[in-house]
């Protein structure tokens, strides 16, 4: 049965002040062509929070209003074009995100209240992630820090061609300005939708949780010191004690070694952690029979024509997901 959607709250990461600087001027958000980008354009949905990551600091609370990608987009502004030293590409920004400020806001990331971000930060070193998925209980804070913001939005008009971006399953097929290559993190974003939108109720029932679904949320990538669990299933609200899934998805055959890698993770969590999903495109025999406390789920798409490109819409409808019971 699906789900009602609630509203998700994300830090976006800017790469200069100068960007953060236009990204707040302009209620804008933007992501270049590359399949990073792609993934945070797909990723954070209309109706989603967002805030601006920048030196370890929270810029503003904002709400995604629409979401357009543009053609010809190293001419469009507000942003320069980035060139890359090591590598000498050129990127732009084509996917933009058009937001509301709800809240004036500047805070350090180091406090209490931002654990849950805080701690993929620092396990990864930095940033180098185009946005960072928060949990509940930080947009509960964060929705009472600073300043509700009274005035208006300086929106620029952008008047360039829009398109829709597709996705391909052959590399010769790609075309890096409107088609791109099927990629882990597309997967990922697509899984975590189609669990939080369909299957969080079966997913409860196999592990015997209490409560309803919309007590869970189906969270991006955790980090652990052990590495990094694709998806994370945790209670909204926990009261005495929280209920964790770690998700590990493979793109493409699992092994022994991922069931080893996901066993690693429910020990480090604890006691909280219910158990937890690998979900891969097929397993070895050996694996299906295993007994540990880890449920496999294989994933699919309905119909799949690897000769044709698909936007990520039409691969979240075909996507079928088939958990093995235990």
């Amino acid at each position: 049965m699906r789900q009602k959607r609630d509203s998700e709250y994300f830090f976006i990461s800017v790469s200069n002040r100068e960007n953060l600087a236009l990204c707040i001027k302009h209620s804008l958000a933007g992501f270049t062509n590359s399949i990073n980008g792609l993934w945070a354009y797909l990723d954070i949905d209309v109706g989603d929070y967002v805030s601006f990551l920048y030196g370890a600091r929270v810029k503003n609370l904002y709400r995604v209003v629409d979401k357009s990608a543009y053609r010809d987009a190293a001419s469009l502004p507000p942003w320069k074009p980035i060139t890359f030293r090591t590598s000498g590409r050129t990127y732009y920004f084509p996917f933009r995100l058009l937001l509301q400020r709800i809240r004036t806001l500047d805070e350090p990331m180091v406090r209490p209240e931002f654990t849950y971000v805080a701690e993929n930060l620092l396990l990864r070193g930095g940033y180098r992630k185009t946005h960072f998925q928060g949990d509940t209980v930080i947009l509960y804070n964060v929705s009472s820090m600073g300043t509700p913001w009274e005035g208006g939005d300086n929106w620029i008009e952008l008047r360039g061609e829009v398109f829709t971006p597709m996705i391909v399953f052959r590399k010769e097929l790609q075309d890096i300005s409107e088609k791109y290559y099927f990629h882990e993190t597309i997967l990922q974003s697509l899984i975590r939708r189609k669990i939080r939108d369909a299957l969080l109720s079966d997913i409860i029932n196999i592990f015997g949780l209490k409560g309803e679904p919309s007590e869970y949320e189906v969270l991006g990538e955790k980090a652990l010191p052990e590495g990094f669990v694709d998806l994370f299933i945790k209670k909204r609200h926990p009261s005495e004690r929280n209920s964790y899934i770690p998700i590990e998805i493979k793109t493409g055959r699992a092994s022994t070694k991922d069931i080893k890698q996901l066993t690693r993770y429910l020990e480090k969590l604890g006691n909280e952690t219910c158990g937890g999903i690998l979900i891969a495109k097929s397993f070895p025999k050996i694996l299906r029979s295993s007994s540990s406390n880890v449920i496999l789920a294989t994933y699919s798409f309905r119909n799949l024509d690897l000769d044709q490109a698909y936007t990520y819409n039409e691969l979240l409808n075909m996507l079928e997901i088939s958990i093995q019971k235990p």
